[in-house]
């Protein structure tokens, strides 16, 4: 029973420790940082994710009306021109739109801060990327959500399972592969279709990170649980397929996602 309790709170800090980098490394995270300018120390965070529904606003508070702005942005991978618009000053914040895109559309853009014939771009290295996507129901996505924790806490208690003499493996390879395949099979493409009109944009249909190490780890679970049935010593393709899952869920979640080519777009 000790060993139980123990195996269970290491899933579940190596689940929330992996989910948490997944989050930040992950191409929707917002930029943020401070930079320094006219003997000011300015914060600022920058969306990379938001609704198709509206405009988003892009403000930076930097609590003196001396400072100008502008925000310059152009739509991702095409040769338009880049578009500026002044920001206006109010409540200590500079404030201007980017208009919203279709579903999977993005845009380039970043801010170009003024005062006193100097200069600073916000940020200083380069332009940020930020995708539009239609609104998901709570229905959908809270289940598909914890659906996806619960496949990663239990895919991980099972490879602890192993170490375990006397181990439980086909309860827990079977309630991995129910999880797993209600998040990231039936959940996750009904998601995805909400969000960008498309079920399904990896293998063979495209390049989405998300969709194919999803069926990545999926493979390696069918054949954890085969294993179970069909070798004498299955602990090796339960733990294989454990590591496997930890692995491609700390792929940042997004990468390679559904995006629009304005090419094919009437403009």
């Amino acid at each position: 029973m000790k060993e139980a309790k123990i195996f269970w709170i290491a899933a579940v800090v190596i689940t929330i420790a992996s989910a948490y980098y997944q989050r930040i490394t992950g191409p929707t995270y917002p930029v943020t940082g401070k930079i320094s300018f006219v003997q000011k120390e300015i914060p600022y965070r920058l969306e990379r994710s938001h609704s198709s529904s509206d405009d988003y606003l892009v403000s930076i508070k930097t609590g003196d009306p001396a400072v100008s702005g502008i925000l310059i942005w152009q739509r991702y991978k095409t040769n338009d021109a880049w578009i500026q618009a002044p920001m206006n000053y109010s409540d200590g914040s500079l404030a201007a739109h980017l208009p919203k895109q279709p579903p999977a559309g993005k845009l380039l853009y970043k801010v170009i801060l003024s005062s006193g014939g100097q200069k600073i771009s916000v940020p200083e290295d380069r332009p940020v990327v930020i995708r539009f996507k239609n609104d998901v129901p709570l229905f959908i996505l809270i289940p598909h959500v914890l659906a996806m924790f619960g496949a990663m806490l239990l895919s991980t208690r099972t490879g602890l399972e192993c170490f375990n003499k006397e181990a439980a493996l086909k309860k827990y390879t079977n309630w991995t592969l129910v999880f797993l395949i209600a998040g990231g099979m039936v959940l996750g493409p009904i998601t995805q279709y909400y969000a960008f009109g498309a079920l399904w944009t990896g293998i063979p249909f495209g390049t989405d990170l998300t969709d194919n190490k999803t069926l990545i780890a999926l493979v390696g679970w069918i054949a954890a649980a085969i294993s179970i049935n069909k070798f004498s010593k299955p602990k090796i393709w339960i733990l294989s397929a454990s590591v496997l899952l930890l692995v491609v869920f700390l792929i940042p979640h997004s990468t390679f996602g559904s995006e629009l080519d304005y090419s094919k777009m009437n403009n």
